[in-house]
Formats: structure tokens, C-alpha cells, sequence
């Protein structure tokens, strides 16, 4: 079967890698893919993944048969509904489910309508009632803008003053069209954990969880990221919880099939998770894997890729069984200095074929390209993600370090402490 992966970062790496071990895999093409995805599939850096059109022209050129849309963005613009429309099978849902990742407004609608637990919030699209709102619940808050924003959208006042600077930012273009419209939600407490799943026709088949680590310095400060480090399973979370995030996870599943939200949602529901004293409770839904995450779990999944994924597109969940390795995950995220800030790029990386000569030991590949030498260089924030597995914990994370270290380009970053507190138990987050 011919493939072709939408998206360039290590989310798209990690897909790409778990694609191209399975023997029913022909021809696999990814767009823009990075100095990575090279390796293992034939890069298209010229195709804009938010061109439906294109898309759609490259995938009949290429007897294309099955379409995996890593990113939020072609998501929200309906790149899978053109394709799909034409006869093409796609691994991700229609424009209209994935407004649950690009309208918050959107989504805390659908969890309120579907008695999906998550926090007090309300809607605002002018700045004077949003502060009134913000004076009468108090710090800290939680300021979202309401459509993408690159993962920048997000931001945890913990102060008015900090409350007040995020509205202005929002209501006066800082996140464009994105900020027109703002959520502020009451600041729930306790640690976080992701669980995502297969979905297809309301059926919800969860995967492992992971949590991810959002700050840019060691001991959880600094800027949030896009995610600078994660691991998986999650020791913390109890068996109640789990089978609660589960159920969340079903529930919301089953919502997406049924009016006034329905629609073709065929693809992964990433569950963004708050682990309160009352209880989970979801913080934010996304419409795609997420990243770091998935370079956590796709190398702990024993199932074929492409038979899941075949699976979802053609509407098929009964045939859906998922099989995992019973080790542990760590990732730890190499970025440019001043990520997430600005950085400079075209920065030579040493040592990579090195790191993965650690048993367990795979580099995905994150903001990478090759230069006129050929030579591996930096292309973005988060330059690589590197994975270890371990039979524990600890020897994850190891090794995990073992293989950062073997590693250099200059202006090399990373947090040492990914993971640290899952070995420490719940009072960690105390």
C-alpha cells in the first residue's frame, strides 16, 4: 500500500517509523517530512499540507491509498473531507470534528453538552468583561486563546496583572485571528496526564498514557513549550482514574456520532488530562496524536500501524485490537538555545547514528533538514526527540540521558529532570 504522512516534525518521524515496519507498506511519502523521515520514506518538501487540492493531486498521482494527517492545521481547514470525498482513505477527522482542537470555545461547549468533567469556564470576545470576569474569580487563571495559536495560546496567570497582559495580548492581534475570541477557566491543581485513542464511528480504543513536561527549564519553569520531554506509562495515575479517563475518552467518542456535534470523526482523540482532587478532568481535547507523546507511544505499540489505521479510515473500530510492549518510555527533547523563544537554525548535529547504537535507543527527528554538504543541521526549536525503552523505569531514563550526551550541536538544550518526579510518587505534586 502507498502512503503518504502529512507533517514534519518528530510526531511525524515516530508515525513514519512505525508505518515503514509493517510489511504491508509499499511506497511511503511524507510532506514536508525533515532530515529524518529521509531515511525511511521519500520526502516531498514542496507540498503545502494545508492544500487540500494539491494534496489531493499528489495522492491520485502517486496511487495514493491511504492519507495520514499529522498536524492540527490541515485538519482544521478540511483537508481530509476533500480527500475523502474523492474516494481517498484518511486517518484523521473532518473539519468538523477537529474544531474540538480548533475552537476552545468549541470544544468546552461539547464538554459541557456531553457532561465531560473539566473546568469552570467562560467566553469572552471583548476585553472589559473578560476582566470583570477574571476580578471575580481571582488568580491564578487560565487565559486561552480560542483558535490555534501554535501552542502559544495557552497561558497560566498567576497573577490579575498576568491576567490582564494575556487578554490585551489577545484582543490586540498578538495571536492574530486566533486571540479574537478568549476562554478564561478557573486554574485547576494536581499532576497532568494525556490519553489518546483510536476513534471511528463513536467507538473509542485508548491507548497507553504519558505525561509530557511543558516548561523550558528543569524543576518545571520558565516558558511553556510544545513539550521538552515525556514518558509513558504513568505510574501516578490509580486503576479508578484510568478506567475513568477511559470511560471520558468513550463517552466523548460516542459524542463526535451524534447531533449537534457529529461528525466524521475518524482518527485519534488526544484527551488532555487533569488529575484533581475530584477526580480526571479534561483540560483540552486535540484532534490529532500529539508531540512529544506520540514518540512514547508508538515505540511501546505492538500492533501493526497500518492495520489500526486502515482500520479507523474505512470505519472498521471492531476490528481494532491494540497490543503493547510491557516497557517503559522516556523522551527527552534536544532544542535550540532560546527555544522557545528565537533561536538560530542551520546549526551542524553530531552523533545521532552514535545515540542509536544504545540498545532501546531511536532518534526521531523533530526540526531537522540536511545542508548543501549534506550535512545534518537544525530547523527548528525542538531539533530531535530521544526515545528510550527500559523493562523500568529507571533504565529508561538512562539510557535516555546515556544517548543525549553522545549528541552535540551548538546551542544544544535540554531539561535533566524528565521523568524525575514520577519516580517520587503522587506527593511530588503535592
Amino acid at each position: 500500500m502507498n502512503i503518504l504522512v502529512l507533517g514534519g516534525g518528530g510526531r511525524e518521524h515516530a508515525i513514519t517509523w512505525a508505518l515503514a515496519k509493517s510489511p504491508r507498506t509499499d511506497e511511503l511519502y511524507v510532506a514536508p517530512g525533515n532530515g529524518g523521515t529521509d531515511a525511511i520514506a521519500t520526502n516531498v518538501s514542496d507540498l503545502d499540507a494545508c492544500d487540500a487540492q494539491a494534496v489531493l493531486d499528489f495522492a491520485k498521482e502517486h496511487n495514493i491509498e491511504l492519507v495520514v494527517i499529522g498536524p492540527e492545521a490541515p485538519l482544521v481547514v478540511g483537508v481530509a473531507d476533500v480527500l475523502r470525498e474523492a474516494g481517498i482513505a484518511v486517518f484523521g477527522p473532518d473539519a468538523q470534528g477537529a474544531q474540538l482542537e480548533g475552537s476552545k470555545a468549541y470544544s468546552k461547549a461539547f464538554m459541557e453538552a456531553n457532561n465531560i468533567p473539566t473546568a469552570q469556564y467562560a467566553t469572552f470576545t471583548e476585553l472589559e468583561p473578560a476582566l470583570a470576569y477574571v476580578r471575580e474569580l481571582g488568580a491564578p487563571i487560565v487565559v486561552k486563546a480560542d483558535g490555534l495559536a501554535a501552542g502559544k495560546g495557552v497561558i497560566v496567570a498567576e497573577e490579575f496583572e498576568d491576567a490582564e497582559e494575556a487578554l490585551q495580548d489577545c484582543f490586540s492581534g498578538a495571536f492574530g485571528e486566533a486571540g479574537s475570541r478568549v476562554v478564561i477557566e478557573e486554574c485547576l491543581t494536581g499532576p497532568e496526564c494525556s490519553l489518546l485513542a483510536f476513534v471511528s464511528n463513536g467507538q473509542a480504543h485508548c491507548m497507553t498514557t504519558a505525561q509530557d513536561h511543558k516548561r523550558a527549564f528543569d524543576g518545571d519553569l520558565g516558558p511553556n513549550t510544545g513539550g521538552m520531554g515525556v514518558y509513558s506509562p504513568v505510574p501516578i495515575v490509580t486503576a479508578d482514574e484510568l478506567a475513568e479517563m477511559r470511560e471520558i475518552m468513550q463517552r466523548s467518542a460516542e459524542a463526535t456520532a451524534r447531533d449537534p456535534f457529529e461528525s466524521d470523526y475518524r482518527g485519534v482523540l488526544y484527551g488532555g488530562f487533569m488529575l484533581t482532587p475530584q477526580g480526571p478532568k479534561v483540560l483540552e481535547f486535540n484532534a490529532r496524536f500529539g508531540d512529544p507523546e506520540t514518540q512514547v507511544v508508538l515505540p511501546r505499540l505492538e500492533t501493526d500501524l497500518v492495520d489500526i489505521m486502515t482500520a479507523v479510515a474505512e470505519g472498521r473500530p471492531e476490528d481494532i485490537e491494540l497490543e503493547w510492549q510491557d516497557q517503559w518510555a522516556v523522551c527527552v527533547v534536544l532544542a535550540s538555545e532560546g527555544y522557545p523563544g528565537s533561536y538560530e537554525k542551520g546549526k551542524v548535529i553530531l552523533g545521532v547514528d552514535e545515540a542509536e547504537t544504545i540498545d532501546g535507543v531511536t532518534v526521531f527527528h523533530a526540526g531537522t533538514t540536511k545542508n548543501y554538504d549534506d550535512e545534518l543541521v537544525t530547523a527548528g526549536g525542538r531539533v530531535l526527540n530521544v526515545v528510550a525503552l527500559g523493562d523500568t523505569f529507571e533504565e529508561a531514563r538512562e539510557k535516555a540521558y546515556e544517548a543525549c550526551a553522545l549528541i552535540n550541536f551548538e546551542g544544544k538544550q535540554y531539561r535533566s529532570d524528565i521523568g524525575k518526579r514520577a519516580s517520587l510518587g503522587r506527593e511530588a505534586w503535592a
